[in-house]
C-alpha cells in the first residue's frame, strides 16, 4: 500500500524526517509513505486565507498522486484544505486531519476538547465541528497562541498544551484531548503523561497518526467516497492560477 503525505504548504524546510516517522509509526509494515509539498501556496495554514490559497493545488496534487499509483492521500492539515474538492476529482481515499481524529475521539469520551495553535484557527475548527453536527460532543476549542512555524520548540509547546488541556478538563468537562494541528508531532505522549501525573487519565490523540491509520483501513476494506456526495467535476475550461511571486515573499 502506498500513501501520500501531502502537507498543504510550500516546502520551506519546516518539518523533518523525525516528524514524518512520528506520524507514521503505527502504519502496517508493508505500507509505504512518501511526502510531497505544494508548488504554490502558504508556508503554513493559520486561517481561511491560507486555506483558500492551498486548496486548488491540494486537489491537483491528489489527481497527480492517483495517476502516480498512490492508494490514498493524507492532506496533512487539521483544517482539511481542499479535501472535499479532491474527493470529487479522484477515486482514491483522501483525508485531512480533522475527520479521522473526530471519529476516533467519539469512541473515547462523551465530551471532547480540541487544543490548537492560534486564535485565528479557532473559528475554522468550530466550523468543522458544526459541519459534521458534533457541537454537542465537542467543548470549547482552546489554543496555545503559538504560530505553526514555531511548534518545533517542543518544551514550550508541551507545557502550553498541557495547561490548556487541564483547563479543558476542569472548566469544560472534556474527557479526551484532541491535538488541533497536524504539526504537533512528538507532543501526545508527554502531555498524556503530565495529565496522568495530576490524576487526569484521559486520552490525548494526535491527528496525523489517526488519519494515516484510517486511510489504511479504507484501502484494506475497499471503501471509497460516495459519488452521490462527491460528484465528479464536469469537463470545462479552467484557468489555473500560476504565481509570479517566485521568491515566496509574503502576500
Amino acid at each position: 500500500m502506498k500513501i501520500l503525505n501531502l502537507p498543504p504548504i510550500i516546502n520551506t524546510g519546516f518539518g523533518s524526517q523525525e516528524m514524518n516517522d512520528y506520524i507514521a509509526k503505527y502504519l502496517l509494515p508493508d505500507t509505504e509513505m512518501d511526502t510531497w509539498h505544494l508548488d504554490y501556496g502558504p508556508s503554513s495554514i493559520e486561517g481561511e486565507f491560507d486555506e483558500a490559497l492551498a486548496a486548488a493545488n491540494v486537489a491537483l496534487k491528489c489527481v497527480e498522486a492517483e495517476n502516480a499509483g498512490y492508494d490514498a492521500v493524507f492532506v496533512n492539515c487539521f483544517g482539511d484544505p481542499g479535501v472535499r474538492a479532491a474527493r470529487e476529482a479522484v477515486n482514491i481515499p483522501v483525508f485531512g486531519g480533522f475527520e479521522p481524529i473526530a471519529y476516533y475521539a467519539l469512541g473515547t469520551a462523551d465530551k471532547i476538547s480540541v487544543v490548537t495553535v492560534l486564535p485565528e484557527v479557532v473559528p475554522m475548527i468550530e466550523g468543522e465541528i458544526a459541519r459534521y453536527g458534533l457541537e454537542k460532543r465537542f467543548t470549547k476549542v482552546r489554543h496555545v497562541n503559538i504560530p505553526v512555524l514555531d511548534l518545533e520548540e517542543l518544551d514550550i509547546l508541551i507545557k502550553a498544551v498541557t495547561e490548556e488541556s487541564k483547563k479543558a478538563i476542569r472548566e469544560d468537562g472534556a474527557g479526551t484531548i484532541v491535538l488541533g494541528c497536524t504539526a504537533m508531532a512528538g507532543v501526545k505522549e508527554e502531555v498524556e503523561k503530565a495529565l496522568n501525573a495530576e490524576g487526569y487519565r484521559v486520552p490525548v490523540i494526535e491527528s496525523g497518526q489517526a488519519a494515516l491509520v484510517m486511510l489504511e483501513t479504507f484501502v484494506r476494506m475497499n471503501l471509497y467516497h460516495s459519488r452521490i456526495t462527491y460528484m465528479p467535476p464536469r469537463e470545462k475550461v479552467r484557468n489555473l492560477w500560476q504565481t509570479e511571486n517566485k521568491d515566496n515573499t509574503a502576500v
